[in-house]
């Protein structure tokens, strides 16, 4: 076997000819030239396999760096939107306390509300508009300096300077024609005086606004019979009221109201009051017989706010001008029965009252209910 070559080693035996020997070499050439061709064969398809290997390993990579970028982008996304809800929530989180805030400042303003509402339920409706009233002069008079009060039949002082006079004709129209002629010659014994006829203008009223709150200590009774002298009768409340069997308690005082005639019961303590009106109708046996009577809470009133007008009385007329020569009795009687005299434009006079020189009064005005 040489160097250069390769030799085949057949098993030839003593016996075999040359011919024979050469047919098995050429054999045998065959056998390993197809084993040759296989193994090219096998080689190419190796090749090519590692090309689609290699192929495939650079698509794979490309597409594990798209992947990776992908993945990158997506989580940087992801961290965005979590920083995203990470404010959202932080603003939830401030809005959500804010509103709790507003929730509690809320129920707190309710919760006053309530009371408030509690506490006004107790209370009378108090109407801030002040229906118009006529007013006309009574004749009464008071003190001056004397101040005036506001409920809900008003009642307006008016002031009289010595040597006026004011009256009050039945008739509207009376007036109207006294205050027409205006000045009037009076005839007095045998002298004559003048005096003018000025219309009355009063500061009424036109809007007010009440602040009333429950007092806890007093209570207001009302429905109370007409019988007996008040003294008997505020002390037959007394005892009724001070009775723990009844709900009341130490009292006070007893008042009773001149304008209505009902009866302020004043207590010790501020707990027995509200017991009181929850009842609101007691049965009290007075002057050996049982009687009805209401129980509200006592209001006490404060004015806010108070508009006013000027109004002229329809019916009151102030003469001005009036020397002091009679008496006052007199001088009054002689204008009275001059201004009754349809002769001097006069009519049926209501009320008449003459305030001599020197002197100072105030007039009461009071709601005019003559034509209701």
């Amino acid at each position: 076997m040489s160097d250069q070559g390769f030799s085949l080693l057949t098993s030839i035996g003593p016996d075999t000819s040359p011919r024979k020997h050469l047919e098995m070499i050429q054999q045998e050439i065959k056998k390993y030239k197809a084993t040759c061709e296989q193994l090219e064969n096998d080689q190419t398809e190796l090749k090519v396999a590692r090309d689609n290997l290699l192929e495939i390993t650079k698509q794979f990579k490309m597409r594990s760096a798209t992947v990776q970028q992908r993945r990158q982008e997506e989580e940087q996304l992801k961290a965005s939107q979590v920083n995203l809800h990470k404010e959202r929530l932080v603003s939830v989180q401030a809005e959500h306390a804010e509103l709790c805030r507003e929730s509690e400042a809320l129920q707190n303003e309710l919760d006053r509300m309530e009371e408030e509402n509690q506490e006004l339920r107790l209370q009378t409706q108090v109407s801030t508009a002040v229906p118009e009233k006529k007013m006309v002069f009574t004749g009464v008079t008071a003190v001056e300096g004397c101040s005036s009060s506001f409920d809900v039949k008003p009642r307006i002082l008016y002031p009289i300077e010595g040597g006026t006079a004011l009256i009050t004709f039945e008739e509207e129209d009376v007036a109207q024609k006294v205050l027409e002629i205006k000045f009037h010659k009076i005839k007095l014994g045998e002298c004559y005086i003048t005096v003018e006829a000025r219309p009355v203008q009063l500061l009424v009223p036109s809007d007010i606004e009440v602040e009333t709150h429950v007092c806890d200590k007093r209570i207001l009774i009302s429905d109370l019979p007409k019988i007996g002298m008040e003294d008997q009768l505020l002390d037959k409340l007394e005892i009724y009221f001070q009775k723990k069997r009844n709900g009341g308690g130490d009292v006070d005082m007893t008042e009773m109201l001149p304008d209505s005639g009902n009866v302020v019961v004043t207590f010790v303590e501020d707990t027995i009051a509200k017991g009181l009106t929850s009842k609101e109708y007691h049965d009290i046996k007075m002057f050996d017989k049982m009687y009805c009577v209401k129980v509200t809470p006592f209001l006490n009133g404060e004015i806010k706010h108070l508009k006013a007008r000027t109004s002229v009385s329809k019916k009151t007329v102030q003469l001005v001008g009036i020397p002091d020569i009679l008496d006052e009795e007199n001088l009054q009687d002689n204008l009275e029965i001059h201004f009754q005299k349809p002769s001097s434009g006069g009519g049926e006079v209501d009320a008449f009252v003459y305030i001599p020189l020197g002197k100072k009064a105030v007039g009461i005005f009071e709601e005019d209910t003559s034509s209701e």
